[in-house]
């Protein structure tokens, strides 16, 4: 079963009961529904993306760029609607102040008004009391006066001289009560004049409350419709980014696909190979013991044969890997040293270079064939390099043979380092 399934980093080719459903690109998962703190909910999604790019760390650039950009999209999706739901409530909010300002408004106007018009009223009554107090003024100085002294020598009879008085006495209560309803006039027209001055200060702010709480609502307003823009950006960014992806997946099957056929072409060559490594070694082995001379013994195991290719750290094992965007199991076929581009990569141990050139996703590689070891022809395969040291011919162990890079699909600098028994990969710890 492992033809076919070993290929370089992100190029792992799915088992067939998975190979279908790749055929298919999988549905885009869907925003992300909105939670009670979106911003809370965004921090989470951008730390699953950031532990996500080690997994993809294999995966073409092109991918990987795509599907962060998406997920990042819609993980900012629930905030930019609350954005919206919020500002949307702030318009409600300022709408429902402005409404009660603008009443306020109208009732400290209409209070206003019926102040004037009170007033107008009481100062209408006072000019016509002035008038009175004035006419009866002007009849008394006509009249010489209405005192006891004058009423008492003018009057002819003692009944005119009661009448006279009884006369004077309601003439002066007349006049009392007109000085007295002038004296009350007055000051109501003083109070409704100050009352006025107050209700034009309660206008002022009334009306200074209603423009300030027009521009609230008009400010309101304007947030709410920036916010809707950017949801709707977000919404149209999003479906462009879905095409995208869509895109790279089936751009990635395809360099899957392409692989795949590499990989078996590779493992028909080194089947050969192997096969031919093995009888060399056979009649050597006939013609040594014709000769009565004794035949070479290889390494009793396998491990500690190979020296470390690189002084990376190991970022990624031999083994199955889950794709998270292609959603289908791969095996990673070697094993990742993660070094900066550009440090150097030493040949394993000694052998010839078998190849040195373009391996499609496996970007600049040179494979070496270690001959017949503990029975097995042992290849070992250097991946993704900036560029070769060597082209050909023998090598040494530890000698430099080329420098890390990220060539062909990758996406971070590293050594995809391969070992391959008879043509079939197997796990590079069993060697070094």
């Amino acid at each position: 079963m492992a033809i076919g399934l070993a290929v370089a980093c992100s190029l792992g080719v799915a088992t067939p009961s998975v190979a279908a459903a790749i055929a298919q690109p999988s549905s885009v998962r869907a925003a992300a529904p909105r939670a009670d703190d979106p911003n809370k909910a965004k921090k989470k999604v951008d730390k699953e993306i950031d532990a996500l790019k080690g997994e993809l760390e294999d995966t073409s650039a092109s991918l990987k760029d795509a599907y962060i950009a998406l997920q990042r999209t819609q993980a900012a999706l629930p905030a930019a609607q609350a954005a919206v739901d919020k500002a949307e409530a702030e318009v409600a909010k300022a709408d429902a102040y402005n409404d009660e300002m603008a009443v306020q408004l109208d009732v400290a106007r209409a209070n206003e008004a019926r102040a004037v018009d009170a007033l107008a009223a009481t100062r209408t009554k006072l000019a016509e009391t002035r008038t009175r107090v004035a006419r009866f003024a002007s009849q008394l100085y006509q009249d010489q006066g209405m005192g006891q002294l004058s009423v008492a020598l003018s009057a002819t009879t003692p009944d005119d001289f009661a009448n006279r008085i009884a006369m004077n006495d309601t003439v002066m209560d007349v006049q009392n009560q007109s000085l007295s309803r002038l004296a009350t006039a007055r000051a109501a027209a003083s109070a409704q004049e100050a009352h006025i001055k107050a209700l034009k200060v309660q206008v002022e702010a009334a009306k200074k409350q209603a423009e300030a709480a027009l521009a609230k609502a008009e400010q309101a307003r304007a947030a709410a419709t920036a916010a809707k823009a950017k949801l709707d950006a977000l919404a149209v960014q999003q479906a462009a980014q879905s095409q995208a992806l869509e895109a790279q997946k089936v751009a990635e099957k395809a360099k899957l696909d392409a692989a795949q056929k590499e990989q078996l072409r590779l493992q028909a060559v080194l089947r050969a190979q192997a096969k031919a490594a093995r009888a060399a070694a056979a009649r050597r082995a006939a013609a040594l013991r014709r000769a009565g001379k004794a035949v070479p013994k290889g390494p009793s195991k396998s491990t500690g044969f190979l020296s470390r290719p690189s002084e990376g750290w190991i970022s990624s094992e031999f083994g199955m890997r889950f794709h998270p965007i292609l959603h289908y199991w791969r095996l990673h076929a070697g094993r990742d040293f993660a070094a900066d581009c550009k440090t150097p990569i030493r040949a394993a141990a000694s052998g010839t270079v078998i190849s040195a050139g373009w391996g499609g996703g496996y970007g600049n590689r040179i494979m070496i064939d270690h001959g017949i070891v503990r029975g097995v022809d042992l290849v070992t395969t250097y991946n993704h390099m900036s560029r070769y040291a060597v082209h050909g011919g023998h090598v040494s162990r530890g000698q430099i043979i080329g420098y890390v890079g990220t060539t062909g699909s990758s996406t971070g600098c590293h050594l995809h380092f391969e070992t391959y028994e008879d043509g079939v990969p197997k796990d590079p710890r069993r060697w070094l």
